[in-house]
């Protein structure tokens, strides 16, 4: 058993948004590690970040990457900072993997940068184009397809896609 489909991206990009109708759109089931992660440790993300730091994070995250990859048959979420571990990378290897990108602007727009993501809590914008920096090519390396989300809807994504990815609808 594997994913349909991976979606990665940065934070605010709509991977869940997106990830919910290519779900609808294929029939399939929608599953978010993040969400995972949030339900098997009972607190949010960023209190895992305050409490224990971003290590313990990163180790929680490739637990529950490695999990939903081998055990979810729809269109899996991966939080954005999941690339960064190199063995996920190499699980995502030979499997369909949209990365959904955006600039700069367009992550002010859609997130406001503001301090309930705990990597972006000091000068938003900076630290947003420094992660990018540190991760577009993570992102790119583990893609089938690049998606650009900048001034497309939610659905207009969904469509470019499917048709990327040339998966017929349900």
């Amino acid at each position: 058993m594997s994913p349909l489909i991976v979606l990665v991206g940065p934070m605010g990009v709509g991977k869940s948004t997106v990830g919910h109708l290519l779900a609808e759109r294929l029939g399939a089931g929608y599953r978010d590690t993040d969400d995972d992660i949030v339900a098997a440790q009972g607190r949010t993300i960023a209190e895992i970040f305050v409490e224990e730091g971003e290590p313990a994070f990163r180790a929680i995250e490739k637990q529950a990457v490695r999990e939903a990859l081998a055990g979810h048959d729809g269109v899996l979420a991966l939080g954005g900072g999941a690339v960064l571990d190199p063995d996920t990378r190499a699980l995502l290897a030979g499997q369909r993997v949209v990365y959904l990108s955006m600039d700069v602007e367009e992550a002010v727009k859609r997130t406001g940068l503001n301090a309930a993501r705990p990597l972006l809590a000091i000068n938003p914008r900076k630290q947003w184009r420094e992660l990018m920096e540190a991760r577009r090519h993570l992102y790119e390396e583990v893609a089938t397809v690049v998606v650009a989300t900048d001034g497309r809807t939610p659905e207009e994504v969904t469509r470019v896609a499917l048709d990327a990815l040339e998966l017929k609808e349900a």
